[in-house]
């Protein structure tokens, strides 16, 4: 099976190009590698209206498998896209989330600010990932078989 996948980068800084988009480049480089094809990216503002936009048209309209953000999922004011993708998802995955913190604080005990959120919308995977790039490599290590399994299962492939 060929999995999709949606890759968004939420930066203002980035979406401004005061920044490179290291982190959403990045991801899309290890999907392409480890996980399938990444059929779209986008670079957009720390905005709930515009997150939640780019999710619903990854999901509703491109059917990505998986969409996976990069960015925006700290404790700042700015930092909206768990908030965005709660108003989304219609179950959680919490298990992907967790696992993420938790072997973040394995490098890090600032992972444990993270709020990201995992969850399902129809038969997609949405994923919240940290924006720093290094963050983001760690946390596809881990995910990435569950993804695949959650794919499977989601399209009625797999027997759980």
């Amino acid at each position: 099976m060929i999995i999709n996948v949606a890759v968004i980068t939420v930066s203002d800084r980035s979406y401004k190009g005061e920044r490179e988009d290291r982190s959403g480049k990045l991801l899309s480089e290890i999907v392409n590698e480890k996980l399938g094809n990444t059929i779209y990216y986008s670079v957009i503002p720390d905005e709930i209206d515009s997150i939640k936009k780019e999710i619903i048209h990854s999901v509703d309209e491109l059917k990505a498998d998986i969409v996976i953000t990069t960015g925006g999922t700290g404790i700042s004011k700015r930092d909206v896209t768990p908030d965005a993708t709660d108003e989304l998802i219609e179950r959680e995955m919490p298990g992907i989330s967790e696992i993420i913190r938790i072997k973040g604080f394995e490098h890090t005990p600032m992972s444990l600010l993270s709020r990201s959120k995992a969850g399902i919308r129809g038969k997609s995977i949405i994923v919240n990932l940290p924006g720093n790039p290094k963050a983001v490599e760690e946390s596809l290590e881990y995910i990435i078989p569950a993804l695949k399994h959650g794919i499977e299962i989601l399209n009625g492939l797999s027997k759980e």
